[in-house]
């Protein structure tokens, strides 16, 4: 058998595993391992094994990982969610839908410290739905929109996923970070926006709330400075050059830690939870990491990114229209793998091959690639990819937020959330287009930090 053919073959046994529920992690290190060793032997993968561990996590970009992971696990002990929802409900909470509004901009909020969106929507659900209900909304737009709003934590910067891209692909993290800014507002933007058409068209949906004086007014947004604080040091110090990632995160775990001091909401016990939430996710993500590079090895070893960037050329398909089949495939495998696993798995053999048709294959031929160089290609396509990652949070039948927001409104049925988030949804895929069709939307912020 020729080595594409058992790449082809590696990568269906791969999606086998995966599918009969084997973690994605040793997955990927049965199929890289096995299939280094049928290529090259036995001798070349107890090589790889033997240093690669060592050399793929020593790396010292890897340390912001787990830095900004620790900053949104004491996040979400600290009270910065309720604030957060208490400064947004003064703002939106008069309106009709206004507290389904609120429970959007505290989500946004939240995200530029948190940086999780399982976090998000497990911490603001706790906060929002009770509210929610007092309030009398409707089980699909009260579920619905705290899903959805959850899933502007994976984008909004800093974000794990993101980072997580970043370093698979050696791009720059605050060119990234940037470049997530412009389409995180757009998307709490829409997302209000969605809010506002639901209730026209079910009046009943979202009732108004109550309004608050001048002086509640005040206080309440009184409660976003701490955040204003956090994402100004954090960005806005990456962005000007006074420090990078791995001190930025530090620094944003410091203001945390002392925000959740100063107002008594963390404590000791906390503490350790964070630490140890931290220890956890940052080991899963390790080990996927592990398994990435192996398998990123055996595909190049076999030659199947280069291989089926040839073949795309030949059947004449453009380079936009194979990103709009990735695109697709990337929405449909988030139906049924969460969002973290889907970047680590497809992002290796992807950008290889958007690499090959962008400045490989097709250089030197006119109106070729995509019109851009590969570090543009990089944050393009990336923040195209964690969108449609977002999409695959709140899809059927996995829908991670979907699932969490269920353990917390056990009363509501599943199918009841679904349908609040599927106007969501349709927004969600407004907004790839208009990314996809103005790439300057996520090129601009960055090229002013070169």
């Amino acid at each position: 058998m020729d080595p594409v053919s058992i790449g082809i073959f590696a990568l269906i046994a791969l999606v086998v595993l995966i599918g009969l529920r084997l973690p994605i992690a040793y997955a990927m290190i049965l199929i890289g391992g096995i299939g280094i060793a049928l290529i090259n032997g036995p001798n070349l993968l107890l090589n790889q094994l033997k240093t690669l561990a060592y050399f793929q996590f020593s790396k010292y970009s890897l340390t912001v990982v787990p830095m900004f992971i620790l900053m949104g696990c004491l996040a979400s002990k600290t009270g910065l969610s309720r604030a957060l929802f208490r400064a947004a409900n003064a703002w939106f909470g008069w309106l009709r839908g206004g507290t389904a509004m609120a429970v959007i901009a505290s989500c946004a909020g939240f995200g530029a410290v948190c940086g999780s969106s399982i976090a998000t929507v497990s911490t603001m659900g706790r906060v929002a739905l009770p509210e929610l209900k007092k309030f009398n909304y409707s089980n699909s737009l009260a579920t619905g929109s705290v899903a959805a709003g959850g899933v502007l934590g994976i984008l909004i910067p800093p974000s794990v996923a993101l980072t997580i891209y970043a370093i698979i692909v050696e791009a720059n993290i605050v060119s990234m970070f940037l470049a997530a800014i412009i389409p995180g507002l757009m998307a709490t933007v829409l997302f209000i926006l969605v809010v506002a058409g639901y209730v026209l068209v079910v009046p009943n949906s979202g009732p108004r709330g109550a309004g608050v004086d001048t002086k509640e007014f005040i206080a309440a947004t009184k409660g976003v400075i701490p955040v204003l604080i956090i994402f100004l040091l954090v960005i806005g110090g990456m962005f000007f050059g006074f420090y990078n990632p791995t001190p930025a995160a530090a620094i944003g775990v410091f203001l945390v830690l002392v925000f959740g001091l100063i107002n008594r909401q963390l404590k000791t016990k906390g503490i350790a939870e964070a630490i140890k939430e931290t220890a956890a996710t940052t080991g899963m993500i390790y080990l996927i990491l592990f398994g990435a590079e192996l398998m990123k090895i055996f595909l190049s070893r076999v030659g199947l990114p280069q291989t089926t960037a040839a073949w795309i050329i030949e059947t004449g398909i453009s380079p936009l229209g194979v990103m709009i089949i990735i695109l697709i495939g990337l929405i449909l495998l988030g139906c049924l793998m969460d969002s973290l696993s889907m970047i680590l798995l497809v992002i290796p053999f992807f950008w290889p091959m958007l690499v090959e048709i962008n400045g490989g294959i097709y250089q030197g031929t006119e109106g070729s690639g995509f019109g851009m160089s590969t570090e543009e290609l990089k944050i393009w396509f990336g923040i195209l990819a964690l969108i449609v990652v977002e999409l695959g949070l709140i899809t059927p039948p996995v829908g991670l937020n979907v699932f969490v927001i269920s353990s917390l409104a056990k009363d509501v049925p599943m199918v009841d959330t679904f349908k609040g988030v599927a106007p969501f949804f349709g927004i969600e895929i407004i907004r790839v287009a208009i990314v996809f069709a103005f790439p300057i939307l996520t090129l601009w912020l960055p090229s002013l930090g070169t």
